[in-house]
């Protein structure tokens, strides 16, 4: 070591009569020969700072690919509504954060053109009848030789022509969600209702009464987010590293530290043009509600593309002291407390709290310092060097 380092213990000590005093506990240097001495620490300093002891153990340290993307839904778990035939809003009660079942009642739309096409429906019914029973009877004197080619034609294109109309009348009122049978019955209606074709939360909400929607227009939007997928983009120089089932490590910053597991699911095949980036689909290990994640959130990732096994420690048990990593190891244990000596380490990656060491003269049976180093250093000039 090149510069002199002073060395000090401030901890808290338990007294006879209170907790609450402090009692700096120095420790002496041998300045002529510019070398540490060990460090003594009491069972009662140790106690009252909750140090802890550890050995070296054998963590992984993968190579990472760092990453950003959002919080999303698969398509089928996400619905626009809208309505085939424009109308003018009549009820909607529900707000945007509102659950939905499937099937539900979202809104009903009120146009004059919804009766004309029940009263069209009827008619054809009526006619229906009519020309299958002319054709019928065109087709059978048609066999029997009685009528002409062209009558029998004529029969049976005006009934077909009518048949594919009613067909497609049907099919269009069924769509507007028209009961057929109140219809049939002559019970018409000025109003459609739109329904829930998933269930999930209301996200959007673009109407009122009274206003006029056209089949264009996106009157609200439906999400379920009980799956819940991450989507990321990863630069076209790293996508090569990526396979299905790596590790995904990612966090919502804009919302807390907390760190959540996915994996990588589908790799994209095609690159971004204007950013020269791949998506990555990832999905969650657990897709618990407590999470409470909105569609659309900004998320920060890392991708695990390989692992090797070191030796490693907590990165609490090391400090820097003048540009140098060390750490302390137990030297002596005895009924009035430890003694420690220092060792310097370098050092290598961190993840997961453990930062690995590289080389050192620790061997693998030394308890290490892992809680309460930090209250063992001071650099010369004062305060702690983090």
């Amino acid at each position: 070591m090149k510069n002199i380092i002073y060395i000090a213990i401030f901890v808290l000590i338990l007294t006879g009569c209170s907790n609450t005093e402090k009692q700096p506990v120095e420790v002496k240097k041998d300045t002529e020969s510019h070398e540490r001495k060990n460090i003594f620490v009491t069972k009662a300093q140790f106690k009252n700072n909750e140090m802890s002891l550890d050995k070296l153990t054998e963590q992984s340290f993968p190579q990472l690919v760092k990453t950003t993307g959002t919080i999303d839904v698969p398509p089928q778990n996400k619905e626009v509504i809208s309505t085939f035939y424009g109308g003018y809003i009549k009820n909607s009660l529900l707000l945007i954060g509102d659950k939905v079942k499937k099937g539900q009642a979202l809104v009903t739309i009120q146009n004059p053109e919804f009766i004309e096409m029940q009263q069209n429906y009827l008619e054809l019914i009526e006619q229906l009848v009519f020309l299958k029973s002319e054709y019928d009877r065109q087709k059978t004197l048609f066999d029997e030789k009685i009528t002409s080619q062209k009558n029998y034609l004529k029969a049976e294109s005006e009934y077909k022509i009518s048949l594919a109309k009613y067909n497609g009348l049907k099919k269009k009122l069924q769509m507007l969600n028209i009961n057929l049978t109140n219809v049939e019955q002559g019970i018409i209606s000025s109003e459609i209702t739109l329904y829930s074709t998933i269930k999930g939360s209301i996200t959007e909400i673009n109407i009122s009464k009274g206003v006029y929607v056209s089949p264009a227009d996106a009157i609200m939007e439906i999400v379920n987010t009980e799956h819940i997928h991450i989507e990321l983009a990863v630069f076209e120089k790293d996508v090569m590293s990526i396979k299905e089932g790596q590790k995904i490590n990612f966090k919502v910053p804009e919302v807390s530290t907390t760190v959540y597991d996915a994996e990588v699911h589908l790799v994209g095949t095609s690159i971004d043009i204007n950013n020269r980036t791949v998506k990555i689909h990832g999905h969650l290990h657990d897709e618990g509600e407590d999470k409470n994640f909105a569609i659309g959130m900004f998320v920060d990732a890392e991708i695990e593309i390989s692992a090797t096994k070191k030796m490693g420690i907590l990165e609490s048990a090391i400090v820097e002291s003048d540009g140098e990593h060390i750490v302390f190891v137990l030297e002596k244990l005895e009924n009035k407390g430890y003694t420690f000596k220092i060792i310097e380490v370098e050092i290598g990656k961190t993840h997961n709290s453990f930062t690995e060491i590289k080389s050192s003269k620790i061997k693998p049976t030394d308890q290490i310092l892992t809680k309460g180093a930090y209250n063992l250093v001071e650099t010369e000039g004062g305060g702690h060097d983090h």
